[in-house]
């Protein structure tokens, strides 16, 4: 479970341009046909669970029985176990006074170490009766096998399909049929001060259910980098291990994926923080359907003209002057707009005000996020926003992070047509050089296009050091997910002669 704790701080200009999926990820381009679009039930279908009877006619009465919702839960909620294999790491050895002058020279060496598995735990939630699952990316993140127990105490061997670091969410699928789900219920309509189930599989236990109330709505914390955040806030406990999880209301239907733990201790004494249905069901069917997010934005940098308090982040005097100045009391201040983004083709000018969007309010940045979140590029919305003290309504076209509406689709490395290995240690001494990766072979791709033969070492790519092929993937992700799709790789011959290169990664159409 991710852990923060209140800090207090500055509110710092967030930019709606957003990473897509995590994995090793380039872009493939091609027109959008949204009537091909298939539906969330479509893409995971879901067995037929009795709602609760009592609900409906209890609910207005105040007498909420939850036994039905939490009994037509549990079993569609998992223990998830993910493992990295050891590894063989090459580390450095510290310095031996008497080697350095009386030995070779060259002080502390280097040396092959086998590193120790690794084992996390975390829940997961079955969406559909083919076996998809839905958790958080950081219970999955780096796993080299994942095991899946059901309630039922079944294990299954799980595959990830896709994740997406931004909303840390991530898609997981065991293969057979008849599974049990939890139907899938609207975020938007949780009430604050509604009673809610936190479910989780944490400790390997079976399911273990704790009940609460929602206690706030698109809560921004902060603990995702450049992450979209609009949390449902909750005082059911939730622990370690309940990362993943299902947040259930009283219906019995999903409000919320469980992700983040408020606490000084790590253990329950705050709050819990679930990712609502509204963003969570957008992300997995992208996830299915393309192996990538399809993400719109806006194009903006802004602040929440009345800040986060939850994260005790005091509104700055610049701020409230701003707001004073504009004559708006909430809403998204835009501090800057992205030159060839969605906002700068309809017209959203700095120090514009946006308090809605297709047609529900707009508080916060998380808010905004949230709807955001919600849609594709190539979708139309419309924006409500004060300008100069009067309301506008203007309705735009999202694009993505390459500034246009085409569909990103996910392949993989085998774009660059090049095989790599990590620089022998000889060759390191040879050519006095601390990392690197070298080219072993080169076919038809990215890289025999740029230039790159056999034998070239890879120091940089985009100035981020290249000491495993994991460091490549990870550059080669960014860099695909950027505007300008471009690798700048810096390196070296064999010879000690530097050389320098432009991976093009755009795809044609």
């Amino acid at each position: 479970m991710k852990q923060t704790i209140k800090t207090a701080g500055k509110f710092a200009a967030i930019v709606l341009l957003s990473a897509a999926a995590a994995g090793i990820t380039t872009y493939l381009m091609q027109p959008r046909e949204k009537e091909d679009n298939p539906t969330f039930t479509q893409l995971f279908p879901q067995s037929m669970a009795p709602m609760p009877a009592s609900y409906s006619s209890n609910y207005r009465a105040g007498a909420i029985d939850l036994t039905q919702a939490a009994e037509s839960s549990v079993n569609a909620v998992v223990h998830i176990k993910s493992t990295q294999l050891g590894k063989v790491q090459t580390v450095q050895e510290p310095m031996d006074i008497f080697e350095y002058f009386f030995g070779n020279g060259r002080g502390g060496g280097q040396r092959q170490v086998q590193t120790q598995p690794k084992i996390g735990f975390g829940s997961g939630v079955i969406i559909s009766e083919d076996g998809y699952i839905v958790t958080n990316n950081h219970v999955i993140e780096g796993a080299d096998e994942i095991s899946v127990k059901l309630n039922d105490h079944r294990e299954f061997k799980g595959r990830i399909i896709g994740t997406d670091p931004n909303t840390d969410l991530a898609l997981v699928k065991i293969e057979g049929d008849e599974f049990p789900t939890l139907p899938i219920g609207n975020s938007d309509e949780l009430k604050i001060g509604e009673w809610v189930l936190a479910v989780g599989n944490p400790f390997n236990l079976t399911s273990t259910v704790t009940a609460g109330i929602v206690s706030a709505k698109a809560r921004a914390l902060g603990v995702y980098n450049n992450g979209i955040e609009s949390f449902i806030q909750t005082d059911a406990a939730i622990n370690q291990g309940n990362s993943g999880g299902a947040l259930v209301n009283a219906n019995g239907e999903l409000g919320g994926i469980n992700a983040v733990l408020s606490s000084p201790t790590g253990a329950y004494a705050g709050y819990g923080f679930a990712i609502p249905t509204s963003i969570m069901t957008k992300v997995v069917a992208d996830l299915k359907q393309y192996g990538t997010v399809q993400r719109a934005i806006l194009g903006i940098k802004g602040n929440s003209l009345s800040g986060d308090q939850y994260r005790g982040e005091a509104i700055s005097e610049q701020l409230k002057k701003k707001a004073e100045e504009l004559g708006v009391i909430d809403g998204v201040w835009v501090a800057e707009v992205i030159e060839g983004g969605s906002a700068a083709a309809a017209g959203i000018k700095v120090d514009d005000v946006i308090t809605g969007i297709d047609g529900k309010q707009v508080k916060s940045m998380a808010e905004l996020q949230e709807a955001l979140a919600k849609h594709r590029p190539g979708d139309k919305v419309s924006i409500k926003l004060v300008r100069d003290k009067d309301e506008k309504e203007l309705e735009l076209t999202l694009k993505n992070a390459q500034g246009n509406t085409k569909v990103v689709k996910n392949v993989d490395m085998d774009i660059l047509g090049a095989a790599f290995v990590e620089l022998p240690e000889q060759l390191k001494r040879q050519l006095n050089l601390g990392y690197g990766l070298q080219v072993t072979g080169v076919t038809d791709g990215k890289m025999k296009d740029a230039g790159i033969r056999k034998g070239v070492i890879l120091l940089k790519a985009n100035n981020q050091p290249l000491r495993t092929i994991s460091d490549l993937e990870d550059v080669l992700k960014n860099a695909s997910q950027s505007p300008e799709q471009v690798l700048f790789v810096t390196g070296i011959m064999p010879s000690g002669k530097r050389v320098n290169f432009a991976v093009d990664l755009a795809q044609e159409e």
